[in-house]
């Protein structure tokens, strides 16, 4: 998967795409919070994207409480965010919508 560094037009045009998710103050990654109705449907969602992100070899920095998980995506090697963070971004989301 490509590690490069977008610019802030491909960034701003990638982020246009996806619903919920925000720019960091340091533009260099992106973050949504998903609440779900109970701790086991919010630790089902965690496992699923745990998952999916071992297979891309990308993965979240994320934090878990009660039923919310807050997600931030960037691309530490890279220094900001890359196509792999909006990969797996839109992947998320499909999981959330499950």
């Amino acid at each position: 998967m490509a590690r490069e560094r977008l610019s802030t037009d491909a960034i701003a045009e990638a982020l246009a795409g996806l619903d919920g998710w925000a720019l960091g103050e340091d533009g260099r990654s992106i973050s949504r919070s998903f609440e779900f109705r109970n701790f086991s449907e919010a630790f089902a969602f965690m496992t699923r994207v745990a998952l999916a992100a071992e297979k891309m070899d990308h993965h979240p920095d994320w934090s878990n409480v009660y039923k919310s998980v807050h997600v931030t995506l960037n691309t530490h090697d890279a220094g900001g965010l890359t196509e792999l963070d909006f990969q797996l971004a839109r992947k998320i989301d499909r999981l959330a919508a499950r």
